[in-house]
């Protein structure tokens, strides 16, 4: 399983991030190495297709629903209550699931 944080620079959510990955990975009992991703201008921006800072994918797979464009240097907030830069854990959790069944979340 290929799993990949890709975040900017000095991103508040990228601590919490890797522990929640590690903590839904670990749940599910699977081993998986953590790849982060650092994306450090425009052009790498629209090259990985990145919506925003923090964006988690599973073997390539956003775990959210990313928008199909307005790939930049910018932060992601994700839906909820709480509006905030990190996916709700239940999102992780369904995309870990999907991946180990071969499918996309």
């Amino acid at each position: 399983m290929k799993v990949e944080i890709f975040c900017v620079a000095d991103c508040p959510s990228q601590p919490a991030a890797v522990a929640l990955v590690k903590d839904v990975l670990a749940t599910q009992g699977v081993e998986a190495e953590i790849t982060e991703v650092l994306v450090s201008d425009e052009q790498t921006a629209h090259e990985l297709r990145f919506p925003g800072s923090l964006t988690i994918r599973i073997n390539g797979q956003d775990v959210a629903e990313p928008p199909e464009t307005g790939f930049a240097l910018k932060c992601r907030l994700y839906p909820g209550p709480l509006r905030t830069g990190l996916p709700p854990a239940e999102l992780v959790h369904l995309a870990v699931a999907a991946a180990r069944e071969g499918g996309k979340p």
